[in-house]
């Protein structure tokens, strides 16, 4: 009776560990960019996840990050993240945008004022509204907009650009966000759409002539190695749309789902915050002023640009995306208004 009950005993210890091991879920996480979390948004987003989620798990959930792009292109990721082959993904407006269109809303030149007003509208009523979109549509569940890198600028390497005139003629690289390049067309340039890998290759030989994105990003891709003049215009603030495949997410237990959302929250506030003090410090604006011509429009410059771009966005969003579109817009726009008054 005592060897069947040892034996009884190995069995269930057996037992339960191979429940445990059935019980531990894996969730892969990929983003475009080196996992460097001190240097880059998307990888404080990532480490910040993972272990937020693994130790409020108690290990139930292993989180595995795929940097760098090793899973593929945006699109070929975000296909796997549908499928449930990989979980979730940070994505960037250009890789939201052949998924769902309408994230070009959000894409409005000269919207916000200030990284408080954005961040007030993506994490309030317009950005739940446009994640729940998002999920009936594309199967797609965002669990936030993340920060990119912060206000867009322009770089060129042909000439200073002071005013809308200056950017005539001029090859400018655009993500695959169909408004980026109706901004590009509204100030007389030519946009042409490359994929990230392929940018700093681009510029170096002139198959453009500049680019748009934020400091951080610019200094991470060294892009003032093949740019030389830099305009401080702020024009776009386009956040990584954090997506999760909706059929994993609504496999999870309950308690589970709340771990994954707010380990998620956590992690968008660290990717802010790395973003704010990389502006601020040597790794920042400062790289730019020293390694280029940056240039920072007057007021007048300004509305010149606005005057240009605004109307020219509208009128595509309205065109390109009908009735729908234009609620949308009225919609970013009224809470914009809202977080400036707040």
């Amino acid at each position: 009776m005592k060897k069947l009950g040892l034996i009884a005993l190995v069995l269930l210890v057996g037992l339960s560990m191979s429940l445990f091991a059935q019980s531990k879920i894996t969730l892969k996480i990929a983003h475009l960019n080196a996992q460097q979390p001190f240097e880059i948004p998307s990888a404080a987003i990532a480490a910040v996840f993972k272990s937020a989620v693994e130790a409020n798990s108690n290990g139930r959930i292993e989180v595995q990050i795929y940097d760098s792009g090793v899973l593929g292109k945006e699109r070929e990721t975000m296909l796997q993240v549908q499928q449930n082959i990989v979980q979730s993904y940070i994505a960037s407006t250009g890789g939201m945008s052949t998924f769902y269109p309408l994230i070009d809303v959000t894409n409005l030149p000269f919207a916000f004022s200030s990284y408080t007003v954005g961040y007030k509208v993506y994490d309030g009523e317009f950005g739940k509204a446009m994640a729940e979109d998002i999920r009936q549509k594309t199967k797609l569940r965002v669990l936030g907009f993340g920060e990119s890198g912060g206000f867009f600028i322009f770089t060129n390497s042909k000439r200073p650009i002071k005013n809308p005139d200056d950017m005539k003629g001029l090859k400018i690289r655009t993500m695959t966000v169909p408004l980026h390049q109706e901004i590009i067309k509204s100030l007389g340039g030519s946009p042409t759409a490359i994929a990230w890998a392929e940018v700093y290759t681009s510029l170096q030989t002139g198959v453009v002539d500049g680019q748009m994105n934020p400091i951080s990003i610019i200094n991470m891709a060294k892009f003032y190695e093949v740019q030389k003049y830099a305009t401080l215009t702020n024009h776009l603030y386009a956040p990584y749309v954090w997506v999760m495949s909706d059929t994993f997410y609504q496999s999870l237990p309950a308690d589970l789902q709340k771990v994954v959302s707010n380990a998620a929250q956590e992690a968008i506030l660290a990717g802010r915050g790395l973003s704010r003090i990389i502006d601020s410090t040597e790794k920042g604006l400062p790289v730019l002023l020293s390694k280029m011509q940056v240039y920072t429009p007057t007021p007048a410059e300004m509305k010149a640009f606005r005057d240009k771009t605004i109307p020219a966005a509208k009128a595509f969003i309205e065109k390109q995306y009908g009735k729908e579109g234009a609620q949308w817009v009225e919609r970013f726009l009224a809470a914009i208004e809202k977080a400036e008054r707040e």
